[in-house]
């Protein structure tokens, strides 16, 4: 048994008291930091995550909302509120077909679709946010200095025309799950509709389908838009994670998972995008699979695309971290070759512009790059069937690629 005098029990108690102090005294910034962080984060999603009159589960675990379409992030904006969505414009780009699409997995819920007046929104979780490198930066991508060559990390492959006045794109791709090997980097195919230098005024517009574990926490590919008018800078964002895009659709959410996908020497699923300029409003709309339209995204938020497009670019694109000290195993496409071909490869089919005129027309001068095509490449034909058609796509680190 441990007998203490008096006064050993005053310096025992003493050091204790001193220990118990700095301890409280050190924790208090770590948890004020904490606190503090956690109610911005919640505060943010208090503002992209609206009332909703519906919520659907989906299979693989999202929540999906239905918002009232006058009360989506878009009406946030300054210029918008008060707004409801426009009617769809009367006259789509003469020559658009039909295409064999996806769905997405939310609308396989017994609970359908949302109601009529309402759109589907996915739910932003707190996780969701806590992933991002901060709160300002969250829903955006990386900052790239050029779009034609690698940059920041990224890569591409890509093919593009460029050098007329495009008034929209159009273009089916097969939908696959490229295996993603940072939770930091991501894969995606999408089509791009830009104008502007690729400086700081760089205007983009794009659709597609994307895997990234940091924006939705898994590896499912979604499928997703984007827009910036100023390089990716400060403005625009991921789907509806700011005030920009306006969605009119009820039955499909962007950023949600889409299904079924490709698989390798098995059948292959489409989807189908296509974004043009109305020419009666010079709004840019968009269209997904056979006809559907999605929302638009108003004229106002752009410099350059208020009148036109540029450039028109299809492809792949990665985030190669390098966090390793070596090449990414990030796959782009289906993780393999172009040359690999049908069944095998990633591919576009039937790429068209729109004219001045609101027509689709087959590519001209069409032009390929890859940024590192030991890694990932392209190759373009054209033919009666798919018109002007790439593969593209590659496992990333391998023999050639380190």
């Amino acid at each position: 048994m441990l007998i203490m005098s008096s006064k050993s029990t005053v310096i025992l108690a003493f050091v204790c008291t001193m220990f118990l102090v700095t301890f409280m005294v050190d924790s208090v910034p770590i948890n004020e930091t904490r606190f503090n962080h956690l109610k911005r984060v919640r505060l943010h999603l208090k503002k992209i995550n609206k009332p909703s009159v519906k919520t659907i589960q989906s299979p693989d675990g999202d929540m999906i909302d239905c918002v009232l379409s006058h009360l989506q992030p878009a009406f946030d904006h300054p210029k918008l509120r008060g707004q409801r969505p426009l009617e769809p414009p009367l006259e789509r780009p003469k020559g658009s077909d039909q295409v064999l699409e996806t769905m997405q997995l939310w609308s396989e819920s017994s609970n359908g679709f949302c109601p009529e007046g309402s759109v589907p929104i996915r739910r932003t979780s707190e996780n969701d946010v806590l992933r991002a490198t901060s709160i300002r930066r969250f829903g955006r991508k990386i900052r790239r200095v050029r779009r034609d060559t690698m940059s920041g990390g990224h890569e591409h492959a890509v093919a593009f025309v460029n050098g007329n006045q495009y008034y929209g794109a159009k273009a089916s791709m097969n939908v696959w799950t490229p295996a993603v090997a940072d939770p930091y980097e991501f894969s995606l195919s999408q089509l791009w509709v830009i104008s502007g230098s690729f400086g700081d005024d760089l205007n983009t517009i794009e659709a597609g389908w994307q895997v990234s574990p940091e924006l939705y926490g898994d590896r499912y590919p979604r499928f997703f838009t984007y827009w910036t008018t100023d390089a990716y800078q400060e403005t625009g964002c991921y789907n509806l994670l700011c005030s920009g895009f306006i969605q009119t659709n009820n039955r499909i959410a962007i950023g949600a998972a889409i299904s079924p996908r490709s698989s390798y020497n098995g059948k292959q699923f489409d989807i189908g995008v296509m974004i043009w300029k109305d020419p009666k409003r010079g709004h840019w709309w968009l269209q997904f699979g056979s006809g559907v339209l999605i929302g638009y995204w108003p004229s106002f938020l752009f410099s350059h695309l208020q009148k036109h497009a540029s450039m028109v670019q299809f492809g792949g694109e990665i985030v190669n971290s390098r966090s390793r000290g070596y090449h990414t195993n990030t796959q782009m496409g289906s993780g393999h070759f172009a040359e690999e071909g049908f069944g095998k490869a990633a591919y576009f089919r039937n790429m068209q512009v729109v004219d001045w005129d609101n027509s689709l027309l087959p590519l001209t001068n069409l032009h390929l790059l890859a940024d590192h095509p030991n890694c990932y490449n392209i190759k373009a034909g054209r033919n009666n069937v798919w018109g002007n058609y790439m593969y593209y796509g590659g496992p990333g680190r391998n023999a050639g690629c380190q």
